[in-house]
């Protein structure tokens, strides 16, 4: 038996409002970030669990804090009674009637969640050692669905549909593992277009882009109009007319504003525009879906929960569903949210636009691919180039594509020198100069 006997959490932060990576309408000076979590074992430093989300600098103390609040329910279990119960440990944290008052489901309390979650399958995949994602595709159809909680959405996917589409896709498992580590999935850049970037540098990034072989590149946009136009012009540019170009308003537009601004924008040929307003106004995606048919809406990666997303595809709010590995509770709620863009026929294009989320989401898409979409139709994940040199076992990208990932685990291993230069605030990455 493999027993959790500490859990520890950090607060690591990185400037990158130095440089201005990440920066877009609603965070113009970011500071990529992370409440980090490890669970040790009684096996000792041999075998640990890893997990953090994603942060943007202030607050990420409060996501530590709530880690620290969840502690207790991990600590002293074994990790062979949590894998025999997953949704039952799944329910276990993100329902504890206490800090439930603070939820339920959903900000920092949900957040600390996911961290301490996917610590869990980390850890569990490094028992097994595999690959997070490969754990998953080697589980049966009965083993992945007993880890979901079904409370909430019975009414848009029961067990039983969701069992089925797994069986549909169990027999030609193999074929696309295969394909996978053959071909690896397909990606897009953001890295070139973030909004603090001055014109010569977003024309410059472009440029490399396509130097690069990148197919698809994403653009931040809605500071103001006139500027989003004059950006989106040098990208179209620089691009041509062939690879496609998606947009982020980072929710900073209200539903008339987006529809409007579309109007401005669409003589660029967005594939799709992301998060063109406020993340839980489901009929507001749903009214600008509809006015600026055929280009797609993309959002997810501030739906809090499933019960969200549920109603995006309900409503048909969304053409892409962009869930976040650790802004839902964690793998557990992700594998929910997975299964119904399945049955509504949503493809799911993870957002990677932070530190570590490259690394989580990897594993998702190739789950997703292998086991229950079985499809890359419309299917491109997200890449940002800054900080992966952080990991011990960074993503790999190779023509454009997310090299499928070999060693145990999630990925999300940070470097034990990374941790202490940039912990806040006491590591010599904040000290001041």
């Amino acid at each position: 038996m493999t027993r959790i006997v500490s859990v520890t959490a950090r607060d690591v932060r990185f400037p990158t409002s130095r440089t201005l990576d990440g920066s877009d309408a609603m965070h113009t000076a970011p500071d990529y970030s992370a409440a980090y979590v490890v669970l040790k074992t009684d096996v000792g430093d041999h075998l640990e669990g890893h997990g953090l989300t994603f942060t943007l600098g202030r607050g990420t103390e409060i996501c530590v804090a709530a880690i620290n609040a969840l502690a207790p329910i991990a600590i002293g279990r074994t990790l062979e009674s949590i894998v025999a119960d997953m949704r039952g440990f799944w329910r276990a944290i993100t329902g504890e009637e206490q800090l439930r008052w603070i939820g339920p489901e959903k900000g920092a309390i949900h957040l600390a969640s996911a961290a301490l979650v996917n610590a869990v399958w980390d850890l569990y995949a490094k028992m097994e050692r595999k690959p997070l994602w490969k754990v998953l595709v080697d589980m049966s159809p009965e083993q992945l669905v007993s880890c979901i909680d079904f409370r909430y959405i019975n009414d848009a996917i029961t067990p039983a549909e969701a069992l089925a589409i797994l069986e549909r896709m169990a027999p030609t498992r193999a074929e696309r593992e295969a394909e996978m580590l053959r071909s690896g999935f397909p990606a897009y850049t953001t890295s070139v277009g973030w909004l603090g970037y001055s014109d010569e540098k977003l024309r410059a990034l472009c440029r490399q882009a396509v130097a690069g072989g990148w197919s698809h590149v994403k653009m931040k946009v809605g500071q103001n109009i006139e500027d989003d136009v004059r950006r989106a012009r040098i990208v179209r540019e620089e691009i041509g007319p062939v690879r496609r170009l998606m947009m982020d308003a980072n929710q900073v537009w209200d539903v008339g504003e987006a529809i409007a601004n579309l109007k401005h924008l669409v003589e660029f040929d967005p594939y799709w525009i992301e998060e063109p307003t406020s993340p839980d106004d489901v009929l507001g995606h749903a009214t600008i879906a509809r006015a600026i048919s055929p280009i797609k809406v993309a959002t997810g990666e501030h739906c809090q929960n499933r019960v969200i997303f549920k109603q995006l595809f309900q409503a048909n709010a969304i053409g892409f569903c962009q869930l976040d590995a650790c802004r839902l509770g964690g793998l557990n709620e992700v594998l929910a949210v997975l299964l119904m863009a399945a049955k509504f026929g949503i493809p799911v294009c993870p957002h990677a636009g932070g530190v570590g989320l490259c690394e989580y989401v990897q594993h998702i898409s190739l789950f997703d691919f292998i086991a229950v979409s079985g499809s890359l139709d419309n299917r491109v994940l997200e890449y940002v180039e800054h900080l992966h040199e952080h990991f011990l076992d960074p993503v790999k990208i190779q023509d454009g594509r997310y090299v499928a990932p070999q060693a145990p685990g999630f990925s999300i291993t940070m470097r034990p020198e990374s941790l202490r230069e940039f912990e806040y605030p006491t590591g010599p990455a904040w000290r001041p100069a």
